[in-house]
Formats: C-alpha cells, structure tokens, sequence
C-alpha cells in the first residue's frame, strides 16, 4: 500500500479509512478518535459489522510499528494480556485491534477498588517480568540512563523554568546522577516495560491488557513497581504505596523472581523512583516546548512531592535536594 506523508492529514485520513474498511469488509465502516499517544501514533474506533474494532495508526516515518509488534507478540508468548491483532499493514503503519474499551484503569480506579486492581496489575507484571528477555533486546544502561537524566536539567530546568545552571548546579546534579546510575545498574536485571502504570493498562476481565510497551528494556527489577504504585498522573497516600511495594515484593519472592530482600528492594525502588521523577519531568517539559502537547506540565507538583518523600531520607541525594530548594521549588511555587 502506498503511504501517504504523515504530514499530510487529509491524506492520511483517507489512507487509514481505506484500510481499515478493506480489513474489516466493512465498505460502511467510519472511524472516530479514541485516544492518542504522547508520540506519534494515534488510536480510531469503528464498528464493523457491529463490531466495536480499533485501528492503530503508526505513520512510519514516524512511529515505526515493528518493535510495538515484536514486544506484543513476545508478552503474549509469555502469557501478559496484550491487544490481540486483527489485522496488519506493517509498511503502512496500520493495525486492526479488538477494541479493549474506552477506559483506561487511570480512569476507572479509585480508592474504593485499588487494592483489587492493583493486585491484578500485580499479576501482569509479575508474568512480564518472568520473560527471557531476548539477546538483542536493548539494555536500560548507563548511557541510556544518563540520557534520561539530561532531560531533567536540560529541558525542565534550563528550557522550562529558564535556569542558567552554573558550575555548582552542574558538580551537584553530575554527582546525584552518577550515584543513581550506579544504584540502577546494581539492581537484578529482568523485562522492563518502563511505562507500568495505570494510563497503559485496560481493565477487562482476564487482564488488565498492558499497553505501549515498545520501548521494554532488559532493567533494573523495582522499575515497573515503582511506576505503577508512583503514577505519573495520579497520587496515593504513602500508606498504601509502601502496601502494595511489599505485596508486589512478597509476590515477587514467591514466584521465583530475582528480587533482593526486602530493605534493600525498598531502597532500590525509592532510587529507581528518583531516576524516573526526574526523567519524567524532562520529558513533560519537552512535550509541551518541542511537541506542542502542554497539559503534562500540570503533572509537574506531583513529581517534586514524590522527590521530597524519598530525597531526604538519604544523605547521598543531599545535592540533589539543594537543587531543588534553589531552582524547582520557588518556581513551582510562583
């Protein structure tokens, strides 16, 4: 099939409908934005034949779909709950998908029901992270670790809040990143999907269906459970985070899985928890400064409440806390 640019919408559009009418042999057929991602590709909802159906659209100029597929079918093999492909169109970017519903465990979760969603999610994750991970799958190492991390001062702080860091900003965040890599790079290595948390989880019954797992990575073993428990876009009272880290540790232990004992797992999940804060604030800011996407920043609070829970209780990050004092917490607070 012949592809139209990404850049040309119109063409696009007509391109995408044409192949999901010709996919599902449904001439009628009419699709209608569900959801899209933080990247490129974008996600349309359509009945075919009475049937509810979900067209990804990856333009491959952009989003190549081939590593989304590899990992899909790779958690299937091990027995996660993936969306299950109708049908495909690699060179195109176009997928055919069961339609998992409209709403997302972000949406539908509440302190009513956590406990039990949560304990499914747990199940998930503790199949993803009993699977082999293949030789060639890229490694969450120290140069990937760093880029990461550059993120932080190089668009939340520099780009975002304006800073011109000086020599002691710069001594203070290379002296904190070099500590949390070596801590990140010490923990047991399984699968790590690195976006486990509610947004990319579909409550259906024999789930929940994990989702954008694309970029999974052979890492460090408390960084799912930590993402999950420390959302991006949601927040628990520090009861029942430290609640479900020892069930996910306990479950962990009893299924064989490489996990330290408890005390160092716990330090290992808040250090893998600093890496990830301020990553994710990196990339937020460079959401709404190079793709035009604002509304991750609102998240941004979040980020510096789950810093001041975890940087305190260790001497090492003091260099980091300095920093934030200085710089992110006077900004946030203006």
């Amino acid at each position: 099939m012949t592809v139209p640019a990404s850049t040309d919408s119109d063409l696009r559009e007509s391109a995408r409908l044409e192949w999901a009418r010709a996919a599902t042999g449904d001439s009628s057929l009419e699709l209608v934005r569900a959801s899209a991602d933080a990247g490129f590709r974008s996600y349309w909802r359509g009945h075919a034949n009475g049937i509810s159906r979900i067209v990804m659209d990856s333009p491959p100029d952009k989003e190549d779909v081939r590593p989304w597929l590899r990992i899909r079918d790779l958690l299937q093999a091990g027995g996660v709950r993936v969306p299950q492909v109708l049908a495909r169109d690699v060179d195109a970017g176009f997928l055919l998908l069961e339609d998992l519903g409209a709403q997302t465990l972000l949406q539908v979760i509440d302190e009513g029901n956590a406990d039990a969603h949560f304990d499914a999610a747990i199940g998930q994750l503790l199949k993803l992270q009993a699977i082999a991970c293949p030789a060639d799958l890229p490694a969450y190492d120290e140069a990937l670790l760093a880029r990461e991390l550059r993120l932080f001062d190089e668009w939340f702080l520099t780009r975002h809040l304006g800073i011109t860091l000086d020599c002691r900003d710069m001594e203070e965040l290379d002296l904190v990143y070099r500590r949390l890599i070596d801590a990140v790079l010490a923990q047991p290595q399984v699968l790590v999907h690195r976006d486990f948390m509610p947004r990319n989880l579909m409550p259906v019954d024999d789930g929940p269906a994990v989702l954008d797992f694309q970029d999974a990575v052979r890492g460090p073993i408390a960084y799912d459970a930590l993402s999950l428990f420390k959302d991006a876009f949601l927040s628990w009272p520090e009861a029942r985070v430290d609640a479900w880290l020892d069930q996910y540790h306990k479950r962990a232990q009893a299924a064989g899985l490489p996990v330290p004992e408890r005390a160092r797992f716990r330090r290992d999940a808040d250090w893998i928890g600093v890496q990830r804060h301020l990553k994710v604030m990196g990339i937020f800011a460079r959401l709404h400064h190079r793709d035009a996407k604002p509304k991750y920043l609102e998240d941004a609070p979040r980020f510096l409440t789950y810093l001041d829970g975890v940087v305190p209780r260790y001497p090492e990050l003091a260099p980091l806390l300095a920093v934030l004092d200085r710089h992110v917490r006077p900004a946030l607070a203006a």
